[in-house]
């Protein structure tokens, strides 16, 4: 069976392993999935970010980080899905909880937070939103 959207597999997974207090989950690689998990623990949400075996089995091991018993993620929903894709202009992104989440974005010069696409002038996929 093929997986119709990666991306919202991802963040279901790290959804399901933070309910369950898990230390890290481990998820099928991808260069996108791997640079959506860069911006992820470049923002503090994840600890690290790995890349374990090789070839087809490669997967991206997530450490997940908590806060007092209670994870540092509190929302991650998927926006951009493929059945329906969402993009926007530069002055038109997103402020999640005014500014105290996030949402990734999908540039032309790569997968980045709203701020950064927002201070580059930049206007992408709005692949999700964090917080």
């Amino acid at each position: 069976m093929t997986m119709q959207d990666p991306v919202a597999d991802m963040l279901t997974r790290i959804r399901n392993a933070q309910r369950r207090y898990l230390p890290e989950v481990c998820v099928p690689y991808s260069r996108h999935k791997e640079a959506i998990a860069g911006v992820l623990q470049a923002e503090g949400y994840i600890r690290s970010c790995k890349i374990l075996g090789e070839g087809w089995e490669r997967q991206l091991q997530l450490e997940l980080k908590y806060h007092r018993r209670h994870p540092v993620i509190d929302m991650l929903q998927r926006t951009s899905k493929p059945s329906r894709r969402v993009y926007t202009a530069a002055s038109e992104l997103p402020r999640v909880r005014n500014g105290l989440g996030m949402a990734v974005i999908s540039t032309s010069r790569g997968v980045m937070t709203d701020r950064e696409a927002r201070s580059l002038g930049l206007g992408g996929e709005i692949l999700c939103l964090v917080a």
